[in-house]
């Protein structure tokens, strides 16, 4: 099974800074669906036998990594689970490092946190897997816009904000400051992390889950292609910032920077302010338009869905049939 990065696409991303990253497997509904591109189902767990064999039975293709226990592990001991999940005629395809504090100002944690995305990195590597997602910095305790306020101006050759609502800005004047620090401070890690990428074959997949960080498509958009480079695209999340703006929006936007995508709903509020999240297609997700913008873009992937837990395998499999064709 090739889970390498198409040649082409490759030369095409190192120009265009966004290359669409390959996946195999393809569902029954979306083979019959007027898409032209191709999406394959995943949950998040650790990829040992009995749970690889549970959503294989479900109807899932795939599994994406969580926690140290999975990529805190050696190369090769990653390469076994791969071997097991091959046995199955499953895939591992991504590895879930999450949360790191390339903003911290204590910078022996900024070194360790860089020292352990280098060993997801390289555990991707073993798995077979061709992302790591990585949430590179958080801000939080300063006065911050409702989701529904932000109006953000930025500079385009620095990616640095200078507003962030219409109007006055002087209340908000730390968390922008925050804002422009942990731009700088992701650029400066991530740029010491691209060499490993590259030498494994693994793509830094960056995401802005709940940050309170590049919470509009057009300044995350610009973060990430500032990387310049095919080693560092994003990992979008449908429904994590539906609050900031519909999941159409951030995808147009990201276009094929996208690297993987992660399945999760949102019901907003009637007035369209705030809300909660619920099991996918129960929200206020616009699926099959999300389907459609996702086929424009060219993107060819993995839908990984993230929560939904309250819902039994086969039905979160059921429903993600759903949304590949289109419906």
């Amino acid at each position: 099974m090739d889970k390498t990065i198409d040649r082409r696409r490759f030369l095409a991303a190192a120009a265009a800074t966004a290359a669409g990253v390959s996946a195999l497997g393809r569902s029954a509904l979306a083979e019959e669906a007027p898409f032209s591109t191709k999406l394959h189902k995943s949950l998040i767990g650790l990829p040992n036998e009995k749970t690889l064999a549970r959503l294989k039975a479900a109807g899932f293709e795939g599994i994406e990594t969580n926690g140290p226990e999975a990529w805190g592990k050696s190369t090769a001991e990653a390469a076994k689970d791969r071997a097991a999940a091959e046995k199955l005629g499953m895939t591992i395809h991504s590895v879930l490092f999450g949360w790191a504090n390339f903003n911290s100002l204590d910078a022996g944690q900024v070194a360790r946190d860089v020292e352990n995305v280098q060993t997801a990195l390289r555990a991707a590597q073993g798995f077979g897997a061709n992302t790591v997602l990585l949430v590179p910095c958080k801000i939080g305790g300063m006065p911050m816009p409702e989701p529904w306020e932000f109006d953000i101006r930025f500079d385009d050759e620095t990616g640095h904000v200078s507003q962030i609502v219409s109007g006055d800005n002087r209340q908000y004047d730390k968390y922008i400051a925050a804002q422009n620090a942990a731009t700088d401070a992701t650029r400066k890690a991530v740029e010491r992390l691209i060499p490993v990428a590259e030498k494994t074959g693994v793509v830094i997949a960056l995401e802005n889950v709940w940050n309170n960080l590049w919470v509009k498509p057009a300044l995350f958009a610009h973060l990430v292609a500032s990387f310049r480079s095919p080693w560092v695209q994003a990992y979008f999340d449908i429904g994590n910032h539906v609050k900031y703006a519909p999941p159409e929006e951030w995808i147009r936007a990201l276009g094929r920077l996208i690297a993987k995508c992660h399945v999760k709903d949102f019901r907003l509020n009637p007035d369209g302010h705030g809300g909660e999240f619920v099991a996918i297609r129960d929200g206020s997700v616009n699926w099959p338009s999300v389907r459609r913008e996702l086929d424009k873009i060219g993107y060819n992937g993995w839908l990984t869905i993230e929560g939904s837990g309250g819902l039994p395998l086969v039905e979160q499999n059921r429903r993600l049939d759903l949304i590949l064709a289109g419906q």
